[in-house]
């Protein structure tokens, strides 16, 4: 009779599977962000490999889950949410406020004073998002639209609209914002023809 963690174990590979393609990150791109082989992620994802603990780890590092979450352990009766940061690019922390996977995720984000006269790429993706100003103030671009969202104001929008979202020079800004699955995925470049 197989244990429990033996049957945990087991369905990583499907779960492995679904966060990568979720990223929409390819396998040789994996495989260079975590120094596992293209070949082992395959095995892993494919089942026919189980995870050693060397490999869990930059695994779960790059798809910016827990251990826990990678394996898919059951629970342990407690409710906290795990709100580990994830640093992004230019000094934004982003708090996944969420942890189940599919349906909607809501996040916390934390932006740094930005550049009034910035003119940054927007992005488009499927799905709605919906964004809430606690601190600061949020700079929205949204299609030709600049808007500026103060404390206690939201926004929700088809995220085809192609977006950005930032600070203002006046100084950082926190907001919560609720996307869906589709709205976890890498955002593509918008097209003037779309």
């Amino acid at each position: 009779m197989d244990a429990p963690w033996s049957r945990t174990l087991d369905a990583v590979g499907p779960r492995l599977r679904q966060l990568r393609q979720q990223r929409d990150v390819t396998l040789v791109d994996l495989a260079a962000e975590t120094g596992i082989s293209t070949s082992t992620l395959s095995r892993l994802e494919a089942g026919l490999r189980r995870p050693t603990l060397e490999q869990l780890l930059p695994l779960a590092q790059a798809h910016g889950v827990t251990l826990d979450e990678l394996v898919d352990a059951p629970p342990t009766g407690n409710p906290r949410i795990n709100l580990r940061p994830i640093a992004g690019g230019g000094g934004s922390v982003v708090i996944p406020l969420t942890r189940r996977p599919g349906g909607i995720q809501a996040y916390k984000f934390v932006l740094p004073a930005g550049d009034d006269d910035a003119v940054p790429e927007l992005r488009t993706h499927e799905g709605h998002d919906w964004a809430y100003v606690l601190n600061g103030t949020l700079r929205l671009l949204l299609g030709e639209h600049d808007i500026r969202l103060a404390p206690g104001e939201a926004a929700e929008f088809d995220t085809r609209t192609p977006h950005w979202f930032g600070a203002t020079s006046a100084g950082p800004v926190e907001f919560l914002s609720l996307i869906g699955r589709q709205g976890e995925r890498v955002h593509v470049r918008a097209t003037s023809g779309s």
